[in-house]
């Protein structure tokens, strides 16, 4: 694993063939009549044909049997996996949910699509419109099987444990810390090493993107280059007992057998593909003289709407950095938010909530719902010297943002059995200072 090799760039034209078959990629054109060792070439479309050439993705794949070759699809149990957003009532109050279970028992395998749980979500994989945040929990490999998304893209935040995961494009090592983003259609396959636990964050009906940087200029934030792409690299193997190969298809899945591995891609070249990046190589912005900056300015990747200025998701981070603004209130704001705000915590203590808020479990403040700082780091803040020191050292909390109203599945609010129901207590200590005679 410490051998595997990337290439840099984000959303650039990569080109990329296993240097076990060198001269693999066809020379000057995408599809001729024969190709190099006998390979099949097939477009991987991430677009519409017709899209402007920025938005435009595809890539060009060439394998050894084209993945059209497998039997029917038949329906495969969800377990806890929806899109059934009615399935409760809805819940407007402040949530927060104490780590979820990994499985302990030897007894009990869950690989990565057999541990997928739907958490909330909003909109219709039908309508190519919305999104839905998962948890993942497994503790055992994915053995001769592979998952593509149909509806849209994944991105995986891995909390505990390291992630493993072998794509048509080749390989990537994503540990705690680091994401990736595997886009629609994309097969893979995760292996990992011991208890694993997860967030992800699925997007119908658009890509991620890098936000737009306005006034900033041309640097910071998450830098273009510092995004890798995995090198080529394939198996030439024969599953005689079967390979299954699930789809997630209008939210739910379905599987295919065939008698060979999917990752028999030699070589590839183009700009649609999976990549990973590490979140301590993010450029953090921050207030340097007053007031405390909106939590717009650590957008890692967006995922754009149809309203300009308005994302159907964010991926935001709240990374070490320093605090040195004068004469001000330093943690987060109080705030009701026309966007629904799901966080998590892959490490150490946020700031706002250094109790109750732990690494693998989450948040979520709905549209208007209120929330802020609890009792006790207001009062701290409030009271503090106001010096320059390092913020969330040691800690990495993230938030998915939308624009859409969020709904919570059952297993959210029931039977995960990790909705912390006394979430509400943090701010009930608060007091009014008001005093109408003393400014």
């Amino acid at each position: 694993m410490t051998g595997l090799q990337y290439m840099s760039g984000f959303g650039n034209e990569h080109v990329s063939e296993d240097p076990r078959c060198p001269g693999a990629l066809p020379e000057g054109q995408n599809n001729p009549q024969v190709c190099p060792y006998g390979l099949y070439a097939e477009q991987l479309s991430g677009s519409a044909f017709t899209c402007p050439r920025p938005t435009n993705k595809r890539s060009w794949l060439y394998r050894i049997l084209p993945s059209v070759c497998h039997k029917p699809f038949k329906p495969l149990k969800e377990g806890h996996l929806t899109h059934n957003w009615d399935e409760v009532e809805p819940d407007p109050n402040q949530l927060r949910w104490k780590p979820f279970e990994v499985p302990k028992d030897s007894r009990n395998k869950l690989d990565f699509v057999s541990g997928l749980h739907t958490l909330c979500g909003a909109g219709e994989p039908r309508g190519r419109n919305g999104i839905a945040i998962h948890i993942f929990v497994c503790n055992a490999s994915m053995l001769n099987r592979c998952l593509y998304n149909s509806d849209g893209d994944f991105l995986m935040v891995p909390q505990q444990g390291k992630l493993l995961i072998t794509t048509e494009f080749g390989k990537m090592l994503v540990e705690p810390n680091e994401i990736c983003v595997i886009q629609q259609g994309m097969r893979f396959s995760v292996e990992v090493f011991g208890e694993t636990r997860g967030y992800i964050l699925e997007v119908y009906g658009a890509h991620f993107e890098l936000p737009d940087l306005g006034p900033i200029g041309a640097n910071g934030l998450a830098n273009p280059r510092d995004f890798l792409v995995p090198v080529a690299w394939y198996e030439d193997r024969q599953v005689p007992g079967g390979y299954t190969v699930i789809s997630k298809y209008q939210g739910k899945l379905f599987a295919a057998q065939q008698d060979f591995s999917p990752f028999n891609v030699v070589a590839w070249h183009g700009n649609y593909t999976p990549y990973k990046y590490h979140l301590e190589k993010f450029m953090v912005i921050n207030s340097v003289a007053f007031d405390h900056a909106d939590p717009s300015i650590f957008t890692v990747l967006t995922a754009k709407s149809t309203r300009p200025g308005v994302a159907l998701a964010d991926f935001v981070i709240f990374p070490p950095r320093w605090g040195v603004a004068d004469n001000t209130f330093r943690p987060p704001y109080y705030h009701r938010n026309c966007m629904s705000e799901f966080m998590g915590l892959i490490k150490g203590h946020y700031e706002a909530k250094e109790e109750g808020f732990q690494p693998g479990g989450a948040s979520l403040h709905s549209m208007m719902t209120p929330h802020g700082p609890d009792a006790d780091c207001f009062e701290k803040a409030s009271k503090a010297k106001l010096e320059p020191e390092r913020v969330a050292e040691g800690t990495m909390a993230f938030m998915f943002e939308s624009s859409l109203s969020l709904a919570v599945t059952k297993w959210g609010l029931q039977t995960s059995n990790s909705l912390d129901k006394n979430y509400y207590k943090c701010w009930e200590p608060l007091k009014s200072h008001f005093n109408p005679t003393c400014k």
